[in-house]
């Protein structure tokens, strides 16, 4: 059992020091009546019922107790209710190749991804969200879901190891996009492509030209800067180097990058450090058109508080009725 507004359970606390205060003033009130005169006091005892009085002060007592339990929101149990929302399917692709590990965004390109995708998510009502990794092969790492604490859980998982075949093939990846879209309309479908650009096949423009086709958007993030980075390969400050022996800079492809957005009918965005487009890619999926996803949410308690508040209700009406005056 938990309650909604426990503060109000301070005031049964308070109830119980008035009530305590009442039991001494009645004995008060007590011994000054027996220390009067007789005749005064039969008069007074023939005009109450003594019991009674008692009697309807613990209807009262007992009526305030559960008005305050009642109060306080009382929740026993749980249950699973429809909810039906509206929102749009996004399938984030992210790059977990090697060369995200560079050094040209702090403290990673990878870590700068993964932290304005957090912010992204945790801005999301009601859109559902997937997640596809990809190096030189890519796979579905989160099916669609708007349990948005199990996509933030997954996201901060992610690592450039985690894929053992390395490249990066972005026609790959926006391929197992496509896959991981149920099987409804596409207008109500985005692609968030998230990469430093890097292609290994060339092949990712003329699905994003197809996926456009059927409606969807196909949005892309570069992530990086312009002067690029070293690629650190060991933990020991030791970095990538081509077959001739020389430092390996791995740079932004701003040019595929746009294209693809262009071809997907989407928009280009930056992760940088000094470009955080998180908000300008929540503001257009806000703009695109909603659909009503079905789902099932669990609420964690049941409210109880009528039962009791009827109750309480009950024991106040009968103390408000109840005769206290002798019959004549």
């Amino acid at each position: 059992m938990s309650f909604r507004h426990d503060w109000v359970l301070f005031l049964l606390a308070i109830q119980l020091l008035f009530w305590i205060f009442l039991y001494f003033k009645k004995d008060n009130q007590r011994s000054v009546l027996s220390n009067t005169n007789d005749e005064v006091y039969n008069f007074l005892v023939s005009k109450v019922n003594l019991n009674s009085v008692i009697i309807k002060n613990r209807l009262v007592f007992l009526g305030l107790f559960f008005l305050t339990i009642a109060a306080s929101g009382p929740q026993i149990g749980t249950r699973v209710r429809p909810v039906e929302r509206k929102g749009v399917d996004l399938v984030i692709v992210l790059d977990t190749s090697k060369s995200m590990d560079a050094n040209d965004v702090t403290p990673s390109r990878l870590s700068k991804a993964k932290f304005e995708l957090n912010k992204l998510i945790k801005t999301l009502n009601g859109d559902r969200v997937s997640i596809i990794v990809f190096a030189g092969s890519s796979h579905l790492y989160l099916p669609l879901t708007t349990d948005y604490e199990a996509a933030l859980l997954f996201l901060n998982e992610i690592e450039t190891d985690m894929i053992p075949n390395q490249g990066t093939s972005l026609s790959s990846a926006l391929n197992t996009a496509l896959t991981a879209f149920t099987e409804e309309l596409g207008k109500f479908k985005v692609v968030l492509l998230v990469t430093d650009g890097e292609d290994h096949e060339g092949e990712a423009i003329g699905v994003a030209k197809k996926a456009a086709m059927d409606g969807m958007i196909i949005n892309t993030v570069a992530v990086g800067s312009d002067e690029g980075g070293l690629i650190p390969i060991e933990s020991n400050n030791k970095y990538k180097l081509d077959k001739k022996g020389r430092l390996v800079t791995s740079k932004v492809d701003q040019v595929i990058l746009k294209d693809i957005a262009q071809a997907g009918n989407g928009s280009f965005y930056w992760f940088s450090n000094n470009r955080d487009s998180y908000t300008d890619i929540k503001s257009g999926i806000n703009k695109m058109e909603k659909k009503i996803i079905s789902t099932h949410e669990f609420s964690d308690y049941d409210d109880r508080y009528q039962l009791i508040g009827l109750i309480s209700f009950i024991f106040i009406l009968i103390s408000f009725i109840y005769p206290t005056k002798e019959k004549n």
